[in-house]
């Protein structure tokens, strides 16, 4: 009976585990992958700016027409 308590427990962490690498994978990365401090080439200026909620930062919105591509440069 003690046995099949270890191995439950064991598969449970284990469940937790696979749940924290995931999430971590797939977390919020809106900016992230298309924020910087130079800007790319090919990429105009849009009058939209957008507030980071997590640390208020403000970020001017750049567009590439060709790709669709949206880029986040950090205003100061």
């Amino acid at each position: 009976m003690g046995n099949d308590m270890f191995i439950y427990a064991i598969i449970k962490l284990f469940i937790f585990i696979a749940i924290l690498i995931l999430s971590y994978m797939i977390w919020d990365k809106r900016y992230r992958n298309n924020q910087g401090y130079s800007i790319p080439e090919g990429f105009e200026k849009t009058d939209e700016i957008t507030i980071d909620p997590n640390d208020g930062k403000r970020l001017r919105v750049y567009y590439n027409e060709n790709t669709g591509e949206r880029f986040y440069h950090e205003e100061t």
